[in-house]
């Protein structure tokens, strides 16, 4: 039995474009919840070189440490696979993306809940006219 296998299979352990959503979905993630990336790999239990690698999709994350990972920012692990398809090549945030992911990580850092309250009344007004 054999099938043409795309260079993005799994038997090529060099990194690939599926790694790269990965890596840019656990900033996403990482961001919205308000971490550094030294925090994140302190809670994941390994250094900051390594998770930096896993963010810029340079190293393959494995499956057992990627169920870490989710449980750790309280996501499920498909989550990091969404918005893949077949051929989808990891792709650059558009602008109002880093914006979101900036406004997610500065909400996050917020301690006061009445400022917090005030910034999502502001937002769901806004986002009503």
């Amino acid at each position: 039995m054999s099938r043409d296998v795309p260079h993005d299979e799994p038997h090529n352990k060099r990194a690939t474009s599926v790694d790269k959503h990965v890596g840019q979905r656990l900033r996403e993630q990482r961001l919205a919840r308000g971490l550094s990336l030294q925090q994140l790999a302190s809670i994941i239990g390994m250094n900051y070189q390594q998770a930096h690698k896993y963010e810029r999709g340079l190293n393959r994350i494995s499956a057992g440490r990627l169920f870490i990972i989710a449980r750790a920012l309280a996501t499920d692990p498909a989550w990091f696979f969404e918005g893949i398809s077949g051929q989808d090549e990891a792709k650059e945030l558009s602008s109002r993306e880093r914006l979101q992911l900036e406004l997610m990580q500065n909400f996050a850092a917020i301690k006061d809940e009445k400022q917090l309250e005030a910034i999502s009344s502001m937002a769901r007004s806004l986002a009503g006219s």
